[in-house]
């Protein structure tokens, strides 16, 4: 994604883009196990009753042990409850089986409400998976972008999304797995990892609801042409399915970045397009102006990622942008019609950070409680 932040004792920081996979000895607590355990007993339970209808008339059972998908729809967007990454259909679904009725169209999950992206899960309430879904709740959170690894380091997030993911669906929480692609020469590998990740079961049955690539610039390490941005993103499209959600991260479109990057190539065949829209020396509003603005050619959803890190290394303001810069991008994404923020990373933003976003009236969860 970018950058990696400093260690927790200290002020959050921006060193370099591209940090090496932290090892750790962490293991899922006693707790989390049973956790897990018991989640997977109840899902099986669940599609055990309902094998003889639904396998009969639909040929389907939702991926996370449950049929479909529930949408709620409050303050002008809807949120996603637990939304399963392949052709699914909605709960609604077991009654229409009964009765004889078609059942609903899939419904795509979608990055609504607010989310955060996870750089280093050992870095991220010292890699407790509990407490980071606890947090998220508490934040009114609605979703999540973990780091699945990267053309340097391959598939290194497994041992993680076991745990992480059940207990994140269990909450109501869309999980959207990144990866960061070399592309050039790599392309070939990029591809095969991200069919790994795409396609990845946790013990317990979850897999994620949507999958992002960050195709960053050249300067970052993505070696991207037309014609590569093109045939990466129809490989990932024919890997997934069409029922499967598809973000492409990309830099803000700049004046620097818009002659050179072929944003049209690379979302051709995404479902939606998550600008980085970290505004450093600038001003959040101007720059979500900007960037939906430029985008909204493509006929694709934005959802836009701001900025809660120091940008200091990059040339921009010391520290972790105030709460009113945060709350502005907020207001700002609202008002240009996205349906959902997220924002870079959870463990480089501070405390006030997290509380602008708890705080913040615009893309709140109808399960959140009042401020």
């Amino acid at each position: 994604m970018l950058t990696t932040p400093a260690p927790p004792a200290a002020a959050p920081a921006a060193p370099p883009r591209h940090h090496p996979d932290v090892t750790s000895g962490w293991q899922p607590t006693p707790a989390a196990t049973r956790r897990v355990r018991a989640l997977r007993t109840r899902r099986i339970t669940r599609v055990n009753l309902c094998t003889a209808v639904v396998m009969a008339s639909l040929g389907l059972v939702g991926v996370h042990g449950q049929l479909g998908v529930e949408e709620v729809t409050a303050q002008g967007f809807s949120i996603g409850r637990v939304a399963p990454p392949m052709a699914a259909v909605g709960r609604s679904a077991r009654g229409a089986a009964a009765d004889g009725a078609a059942p609903p169209v899939a419904v795509k999950a979608m990055p609504t409400g607010k989310g955060m992206w996870i750089y280093e899960f050992p870095r991220t309430e010292g890699g407790n998976m509990e407490a980071i879904v606890a947090k998220a709740k508490a934040t009114g959170i609605t979703h999540v972008y973990p780091r699945m690894g990267s053309h340097w380091d391959g598939f290194n997030a497994r041992k993680y999304l076991d745990t992480f993911l059940p207990l994140a669906h269990a909450a109501g929480i869309k999980v959207f797995g990144w990866d960061f692609p070399r592309l050039g020469d790599s392309l070939p590998s990029d591809i095969e990892r991200a069919r790994t990740m795409i396609h990845y079961t946790s013990p317990s049955g979850d897999r994620l609801d949507g999958f992002s690539a960050d195709i960053e610039t050249i300067n970052e390490g993505s070696h991207v042409s037309p014609e590569v941005a093109s045939t990466y993103g129809r490989a990932l499209r024919e890997i997934a399915g069409p029922d499967f959600t598809l973000i492409a991260t990309v830099p803000r479109p700049s004046p620097r970045n818009r002659p050179d990057y072929p944003y049209g190539e690379i979302v051709e065949s995404f479902d939606a397009i998550a600008p980085m829209i970290y505004w450093l020396n600038r001003q959040p509003d101007t720059d979500v102006i900007g960037a939906i603005d430029e985008l909204a050619k493509f006929g694709k959803p934005v959802f836009p990622v701001g900025q809660a890190y120091d940008g200091k290394a990059e040339g921009g303001r010391a520290g972790v942008p105030p709460a009113e810069e945060l709350q502005r991008f907020m207001r700002t994404s609202l008002e240009k019609g996205a349906t959902g923020v997220s924002f870079w990373s959870w463990q480089a933003a501070d405390n006030a950070a997290f509380g602008a976003i708890r705080d913040a009236f615009e893309f709140r969860s109808p399960e959140q409680a009042p401020v």
